[in-house]
């Protein structure tokens, strides 16, 4: 699978490690190399941190899936008790 990026999100991340190597390495990255380091980091370590995330989602979603018969559930049966509740208080 290969992770897109929008045209902004891509503009802000060349932005970002251009000034990465500027601030932390000493050098300067052009343009074209942080576009190239991008696509490089996308394509290798991207599905590293998708798959992690997917996992993350699967584990959040079977977790409220195994709670929802306590969020959504009635007991049966209750008329007669809740008719018998409504003579008391008259």
């Amino acid at each position: 699978m290969t992770i897109e990026l929008s045209r902004e999100a891509r503009a802000q991340a060349i932005a970002s490690i251009e000034r990465f190597f500027l601030e932390n390495m000493d050098e300067k990255i052009g343009n074209i190399a942080a576009g190239t380091l991008l696509s490089f980091f996308l394509e290798e370590i991207g599905p590293v941190v998708y798959n992690q995330a997917v996992t993350a989602v699967q584990e959040r979603l079977q977790l409220r899936v195994s709670e929802l018969d306590i969020e959504v559930h009635e007991d049966e049966f209750q008329y007669w008790r809740k008719h018998e509740q409504q003579r008391k208080r008259k």
